[in-house]
């Protein structure tokens, strides 16, 4: 059954610095997912451990109602 919703633009832009639950981060790429937006964030690293870093910076999904706003 189709719905005979439309959906909105996307709230959120690439290289949009945003919060959320959790962090911060910068989008990276958006995608509609189940009639909404799913976004890749990619959160801020905080300060180096000790032991230096092993990998690359922690990239999380986050639907649209998840992200909180844009940080100026």
């Amino acid at each position: 059954m189709k719905s005979n919703q439309q959906l909105m633009p996307p709230k959120f832009t690439i290289h949009q610095f945003v919060y959320f639950i959790g962090g911060v981060g910068t989008i990276l790429d958006f995608q509609v997912d189940s009639n909404t937006w799913k976004y890749a964030v990619e959160m801020e690293k905080g300060p180096e451990p000790d032991m230096g870093r092993i990998g690359s910076e922690t990239t999380i999904l986050l639907h649209e109602k998840d992200i909180y706003g844009v940080i100026n």
